[in-house]
């Protein structure tokens, strides 16, 4: 009988990206792939280090698959295994941890599963982790996440993530074009590009070689595509030409996530970040004139040291002045060896979840908004397998949830809809308009 393995990823798409190609890998060598709560002879478990209590969530995840294979053999990958090797191998039940160089030499480190009294560390500088290697998933073929770019040559003053991935790197186009194609085969309609800052594509052996906008074109002939979604791009390197170009491509949908971090530009100064909020509220502009229902998501931090009251509401005004969709909002925590932990003037903890509260309000605001202004209008929907309550869901090209009587042959199917009415539960009543199919 063959291996067993088992998957858990914590944290961004670029990690459930990761963790399908390590997946394949398993199964290179002969593993077969298992639900994480079932028993297993390997669990693998990749973490985040961006989230809070990464440690409490590791170690509760540890936990659990032990309890469906005491004697497994448990491997901790991902960005918290290169900050904190020790603090992991720490944990019981832990039997190896691999850094940001190890992970994808999985295979060659697990060896022959013998559990020893230490859990063993591979984990090596990571200012020595400069290979690109590529990774997609493919899961309930709906959609994947593709990987063509890793690591930031950013310095914000509160992310670890150039401490826990490296230096910015990227695959090459033709490579990255040839697993879209790939991808296209598998019946995937939905590709959406990952990576730590995808606006810097193009860096190989430490170089710049390409840009971004030149990944676009390629992949905006890729065949068999349905639609190509950029995940979060910072403002400053979205371009008006990566805009211009969005809107008028035959694949790339009208969604675009661009983290601001703050509305106040003395925060923004101290976050390090690269712009000024008047940039930002430029390429706002610049979208919804070319893309007037284009969905715009929103990375906001709250409580950062040094935010006042004042700042804070300054960035709420800045938000709720502009026409965006959503907000994906962060509580601000000590990170060591950051910058941002030494500031001074720490925001104390009710504060920062007093102001989190008021952003959260506002993001459904905002979604509702969003929303109402879709009624009435045609949309395409490519429809999901999960079911809940009898109905079945799916996302517009410009990222408007809709639900739908489950019906098995539009799983995976692009159905022209009318948006109707929005649900109590915030999503989108539809009338399918069979007549208008241009996916036969």
């Amino acid at each position: 009988m063959s291996k067993k393995v088992a998957f858990y990823t914590l944290g961004c798409k670029l990690n459930f990206s990761e963790t399908s190609s390590i997946g394949r890998i398993f199964k290179d060598a002969g593993y077969e792939t298992t639900a994480f709560n079932s028993p297993a002879d390997v669990y693998v478990i990749n973490t985040c280090s961006v989230t809070d209590h990464a440690d409490k969530k590791c170690r509760k995840v540890v936990k659990e698959a032990l309890k469906h294979s005491p004697n497994a053999y448990v491997t901790i990958v991902g960005c918290y295994a290169q900050l904190k090797p020790k603090e992991i191998a720490e944990i019981p039940g832990v039997d190896m941890v691999l850094g940001a160089a190890e992970k994808f030499n999985i295979i060659e480190h697990i060896n022959d599963l013998t559990k020893t009294e230490k859990a063993i560390i591979h984990n090596a500088p990571i200012d020595e982790t400069n290979q690109f290697v590529s990774a997609f998933s493919i899961g309930d073929r709906t959609r994947t996440f593709l990987k063509v770019q890793d690591g930031c040559d950013y310095s914000c003053t509160f992310c670890t993530i150039p401490l826990a991935r490296g230096a910015s790197r990227s695959g090459g186009i033709e490579d990255i074009v040839h697993q879209a194609t790939e991808i296209a085969s598998s019946g995937v309609k939905e590709i959406v590009l990952t990576g730590v800052n995808i606006g810097d594509f193009g860096i190989r052996d430490g170089k710049r070689q390409d840009k971004f906008l030149d990944l676009v074109k390629a992949l905006d002939e890729v065949d068999g595509i349905d639609r190509i979604r950029i995940s979060s791009i910072e403002p400053n390197l979205l371009a008006n030409e990566i805009i211009e170009f969005v809107a008028q491509s035959k694949r790339f949908v009208p969604h675009f996530h661009m983290p601001l971090q703050a509305g106040n530009n003395k925060v923004l100064a101290m976050m390090r970040r690269r712009y000024k909020r008047e940039l930002y509220a430029e390429r706002v502009a610049k979208i919804k004139s070319l893309m007037p229902d284009c969905c715009i998501g929103v990375d906001v931090i709250v409580g950062f040291p040094g935010e006042t009251r004042e700042d804070f509401i300054d960035t709420y005004n800045f938000l709720n002045d502009m026409d965006i969709s959503y907000l994906h909002v962060f509580t601000y925590s000590e990170r060591e060896n950051t910058i941002a932990a030494q500031m001074e003037g720490a925001v104390p903890g009710v504060q920062r979840s007093d102001r989190s509260k008021m952003l959260h309000i506002l993001s459904e605001k905002k979604r509702r908004a969003f929303y109402e202004g879709q009624l009435g209008k045609v949309g395409e929907v490519l429809f999901e397998g999960d079911v809940k309550n009898g109905y079945m869901h799916g996302f517009s090209k410009n990222y408007v949830k809709v639900r739908a009587l489950y019906d098995p042959l539009l799983v995976n199917e692009i159905v022209p809809v009318k948006f109707l009415s929005i649900t109590e539960q915030g999503e989108v009543d539809i009338e399918e308009l069979p007549e208008l199919l241009v996916h036969p």
